[in-house]
């Protein structure tokens, strides 16, 4: 009797390593790559305000889809515009 509720639940066929929990996610491809023309400028306020979150911060690799050397670069550009003025340290 145990076996026939037990067979009723888990009679899907998914792969071993398969978790109803988690789905996989498309890989996001970095904007700064696919681009060839897209030149990253710490002097546009308006381009750099895509990496930022409404209070200011740099948003991660993870939510702006960037790779790791674009990121470094992307860092770098909002730390030299918030510098000279461009862009400001926090929201109010």
């Amino acid at each position: 009797m145990a076996d026939k509720k037990q067979n009723k639940r888990n009679n899907k066929n998914y792969d071993d390593d398969y978790n109803p929990r988690f789905r996989k996610q498309r890989k996001k491809v970095c904007t700064l790559c696919s681009d060839k023309n897209f030149v990253l400028d710490y002097k546009n306020a308006d381009q750099l305000k895509k990496f930022i979150n409404e209070k200011g911060k740099i948003l991660p690799r993870r939510t702006t889809g960037a790779c790791a050397k674009h990121q470094r670069d992307i860092t770098i550009a909002i730390k030299r515009a918030r510098h000279i003025a461009i862009l400001p340290y926090a929201q109010n």
